[in-house]
């Protein structure tokens, strides 16, 4: 059989350069072009030296462009979005890597992003992209529009516990602490881009962007309120986070293992981790560097009506590049691990 033939616009920043690294090892893909303005005629092992003697792609402007079968889009937040026409006479299909169609209402981008979306009408065209929630909408979608990274780690760790209805929806408290490639200092928020920055920057006490997509994914309607906080640390890769649920009634230990393994038993990146011994009792982000795991920890406060879920991600990976290829393998029939099947380092 013939490879699929991709091409990624935006491909000299962090989530460009990794989506180029797992792509090149992905054996059902032919990459035809990679994209960047500032860059256009340089090779692109100038952006991404681990590349070198991986590939001798150079970069190119987007206007040059030409179909192709499939078409990844790592631009900065508002460019994809005011572009989108373009793009899709390039390619049957777009996963959009960048903010710009993972709200549901044009008005959220007003609140959270201060502008009017220039194209409402494609909003529900594209699926959000966490393949646990929405795999078989993915399975036959056109368009995928990746989540946001701190996001993914949210929704993930919390998602058995809001679709049961098990937690107090006005009460959730959460804390993330992220590395350096999700922080506006070095990159932006919607592409991880190191030239741009366009985002809200990781010290944020409140407001962040991504809340809407966890009280879109997790609320699906319902009145919810994340009290969300993101704090940058001494982390190149990865994101922590601690959250803080108030169930409406009280579960036992056993009720809460139950209650992960219906919801991601099967699934092939979600590892449920709560040793009893050893150093790595619950979940550690540098051990994901350069994997598309999420694991999820938790633990019951016997002094309160409180539960503690800890979830960690690779931000550039289960949150971004990772989770786009997941997505684009659902979309091709391919085994969802193909490409992404790197265990992570130990020690590191």
């Amino acid at each position: 059989m013939s490879k699929i033939r991709v091409s990624i616009v935006g491909a000299s920043g962090y989530t460009g350069g990794e989506l180029l690294r797992l792509l090149l090892g992905h054996p059902e893909v032919e990459i035809l072009q990679v994209t960047s303005e500032n860059h256009a005629g340089r090779p692109v092992t100038l952006c991404m030296p681990n590349l070198r003697k991986r590939t001798a792609l150079v970069f190119c402007p987007s206007a040059d462009v030409k179909p192709c079968d499939l078409l990844f889009l790592c631009l900065p937040h508002g460019e994809a979005m005011n572009q989108i026409g373009r793009f899709l006479a390039l390619a049957p299909r777009i996963i959009d890597l960048s903010a710009d169609f993972r709200l549901k209402n044009a008005a959220a981008y007003r609140t959270w992003y201060h502008q009017d979306h220039p194209r409402p009408d494609l909003l529900h065209e594209f699926v959000y992209g966490i393949p646990e929630l929405h795999r078989e909408e993915i399975r036959t979608a056109r368009l995928v529009s990746s989540a946001g990274c701190n996001a993914t780690a949210v929704i993930l760790a919390l998602h058995p516990w809001f679709a049961q209805g098990l937690v107090d929806p006005e009460r959730t408290v959460v804390e993330a602490k992220v590395g350096s490639s999700e922080s506006g200092s070095h990159a932006s928020e919607s592409s991880h881009h190191p030239e741009r920055s366009h985002c809200v920057r990781s010290y944020k006490p409140s407001g962040h962007r991504h809340v809407a997509e966890m009280v879109q994914e997790l609320g699906r309607g319902a009145d919810l309120k994340i009290h969300f906080s993101a704090t940058a640390i001494e982390l190149v890769r990865g994101i922590l986070v601690t959250a803080h649920l108030f169930p409406k009634k009280t579960l036992e230990e056993k009720d809460i293992w139950k209650l992960y393994r219906q919801a991601y038993g099967s699934e092939p990146f979600i590892r449920i981790v709560k040793d009893r011994e050893g150093i790595h009792r619950m979940p550690e982000p540098k051990l994901l560097s350069g994997t598309n795991y999420c694991d999820i920890g938790f633990e019951r406060d016997p002094y309160s009506d409180r539960v503690v879920v800890i979830g960690a991600i690779d931000n550039l990976m289960k949150g971004a590049a990772g989770q786009a290829v997941q997505a684009f393998n659902l979309m091709h029939g391919l085994p969802e691990t193909t490409g992404l099947e790197f265990a992570g380092l130990h020690p590191i």
